[in-house]
């Protein structure tokens, strides 16, 4: 049961010159049950563009001032919810013009840097998004040159292929003269390319492998396309501005995203942030950074996902669906061998399997022979796939002297591609993780779920009607459905028809004169109807039994548009005359015509049953058709081809 109770872990800090020892008082932990020991995770901010992640920090200040820190703690492997920390106001006053103070150790590296040679971007999260809850996005940026430059930073946020927006954008916390720009003003300039850098459209560069999230980066010179494609791609965006940074100089920006109620609830699901990172104002030439996150029910690092939450089937069998395992050794000693066993449905074609990032990086193990180095081994059975990190170095969480929590995770990203004869089916995916050879741990579900598409048929055939002489009527229409269903599904219908209908009456008049002879009229009546005729069927269900033969029944409303009823009547007289018998009278034969015009008249409704035989989810087949209405005519007998696109 989930804790509904707020929790909170307040801040406590010690000054000491301009040198401040933080540490936060954190309530006890609601351990899950069978999940591995239940840990606290920390993002601090200081107030002065810095932050921290260790459990008690300590931070240098640089400036006399007033600083607000702020503390976001995670649980994970807790079913309580994350603690709330108060913002705290720290005063320094004892840093001297000359930026020394006396009662702090200078020699202490108070800030190291993030950023790797030549990487100038890093996009973090202190925690995965969970529906309603905060999260910190933290946008490192450095200046690579060797002279000042002013430039900007984009982000693009809530992915337009949800239909709910997933992040509120609450609030922006700036430290280094940076300002938010008006609303929209992406569009407005023109830029050169700068030839001096080594920016080229569409390269890839490495991954950040040691990061706690996974990034696509690029690096692209045409800025106003980048936008243009994010702008289609993003329902939200913001612009930040920079000035006069400093070569070498690295800054940090936060932002408070509050993960949405109508978050898309599926734990298996990718949502991605957009950075755009423009260095030099005056050229064109900016890094993207696509930074997915998985979305969680509750915070473990054991997780797998996928970006197949919402596929178009249509278009899918020509991508590559891609997929994440992530993992976190727990122990209190290094990993060696980690194991990855994840089930995989059938209707992926194996054959297309493509490892795209992993931490710890590695190459892939050779077939068929051993190496002594480090390596990660795949192996592809029919129902899963099986990765093995062999001979590397994973650090424990309880680990003597390990303080960093993100360098004790590993990931491994694949993509594939489906067969070529898959079904529409939602498919399931979980992953053991075997650390060394210790029992596993079951990650959750990760999803792949289609668009239902709709499926347009074109549909003509033939009625008949028993109860009527020489029934003849043909029907042309459309029908509407889900594109290629695997099973069942709903499907509605309409069409218009050209009938024709003949019906002959024979029957006999009499009547007395008054001279007692009876004159007789034997009449026939011929009947000729010319129907124009609009059926409709709100809803039908049907089932597809296999790739070749469908059952279905459902609601047939009838209405004549149009109705018009030739009759033509002739009469042959006779008399009885008494003792004589009956005899011919050609002079009192009759003969007449009527027609008669109806619209909008006839309606009729009933239900069906009937049986597809072809390609019954796409493409052509042909069925028949027993319909029942509950006015006369009541039975009907439909056979008709159809395709569905």
């Amino acid at each position: 049961m989930k804790d509904t109770l707020t929790r909170t872990a307040p801040i406590f800090y010690d000054v000491m010159g301009n040198k401040v020892d933080f540490r936060p008082e954190m309530p006890p932990l609601n351990q899950i049950a069978g999940a591995p020991k239940a840990f606290y995770t920390y993002h601090w901010e200081f107030g002065d563009g810095n932050f921290s992640t260790q459990e008690k920090p300590k931070h240098k200040y640089k400036n006399n001032g007033e600083y607000t820190a702020r503390l976001w703690s995670t649980n994970n492997y807790d079913n309580g919810k994350p603690p709330t920390s108060r913002p705290e106001k720290v005063k320094i006053t004892s840093v001297g013009i000359d930026g020394s103070s006396a009662s702090i150790d200078t020699s202490e590296e108070n800030n190291p840097s993030l950023f790797i040679e030549n990487e100038h971007l890093i996009i973090r999260t202190n925690r995965d998004p969970l529906p309603d809850e905060e999260m910190v996005l933290i946008t490192s940026y450095k200046n690579t040159k060797d002279y000042v430059t002013s430039g900007s930073l984009y982000l693009f946020y809530n992915d337009k292929k949800f239909k709910d927006n997933n992040f509120i954008l609450e609030d922006t916390r700036l430290h280094n003269g940076e300002t938010i720009a008006p609303a929209d003003p992406m569009f407005a300039t023109e830029f050169e390319p700068d030839h001096s850098n080594s920016f080229v459209a569409g390269t890839q560069t490495n991954p950040l492998l040691n990061k706690k999230i996974s990034q696509d980066s690029t690096k692209r010179l045409v800025l106003p396309v980048t936008l243009e494609e994010s702008k289609g791609m993003y329902r939200n965006h913001q612009l930040i501005e920079f000035e006069n940074m400093q070569p070498g100089e690295e800054r940090h920006i936060f932002r408070t995203l509050k993960t949405t109620p109508e978050m898309l609830k599926d734990t298996s699901a990718l949502v991605t942030l957009r950075t755009i990172y423009v260095p030099d104002k005056n050229y064109g030439n900016h890094t993207v950074k696509d930074t997915e996150l998985e979305i969680v029910t509750s915070h473990d690092p054991n997780k797998m996902s996928s970006n197949g939450t919402i596929l178009n089937y249509r278009l899918v069998r020509f991508k590559k669906v891609k997929f994440k395992v992530k993992f976190q050794n727990n122990g209190e000693g290094p990993a060696n061998t980690i194991r990855l066993e994840v089930d995989t449905p059938e209707m992926f074609d194996k054959s297309t399997l493509e490892v795209m990032e992993m931490y710890p990086e590695c190459p892939i193990c050779p077939k068929e022979r051993e190496v002594n180095y480090s390596c990660l081994d795949t192996i592809i059975k029919k129902d899963k796939i099986i990765f093995t990190f062999k001979k590397i170095y994973l650090p424990g969480t309880a680990q003597k002297n390990v303080i960093e929590r993100d360098s004790t995770k590993g990931f491994v990203k694949y993509a594939m591609k489906f067969g070529d004869d898959f079904h529409k089916k939602n498919t399931r995916s979980r992953t053991a993780i075997y650390f060394d050879k210790n029992e596993p741990i079951i990650t959750n579900y990760s999803t792949t779920r289609f668009m239902t598409g709709i499926s347009i048929g074109a549909k003509a055939g033939y009625i008949y009607t028993p109860s009527k002489d020489k029934s003849r009527e043909v029907f042309a229409g459309i029908t509407v459905s889900p594109f290629k269903t695997y099973r069942g599904y709903f499907q509605t219908e309409f069409y218009v028809s050209a009938a024709s209908f003949e019906e002959l009456k024979k029957f006999e008049t009499s009547d007395l004169n008054d001279v007692g002879i009876e004159n007789i009229q034997r009449l026939s009546e011929k009947n000729k109807e010319n129907n124009i005729t609009a059926y409709l069927v709100p809803i039908s269900y049907r089932y597809n039994l296999n790739n070749f033969l469908a059952i279905g029944a459902g609601v047939q409303l009838k209405l004549d548009f149009q109705s018009k009823i030739a009759t033509e009547t002739e009469g042959e007289a006779y008399l009885n005359i008494p003792g004589e018998g009956v005899i011919r009278d050609e002079s009192n034969d009759t003969f007449q015509t009527t027609e008669c015009t109806d619209n909008f008249a006839n309606f009729n409704s009933g239900v069906f049953i009937g049986v597809n035989v072809g390609a019954v989810r796409i493409g052509p087949s042909v069925g028949v058709r027993y319909v029942f209405n509950f006015n006369e005519p009541t039975s009907q007998l439909q056979a008709y081809a159809i395709w569905k696109f």
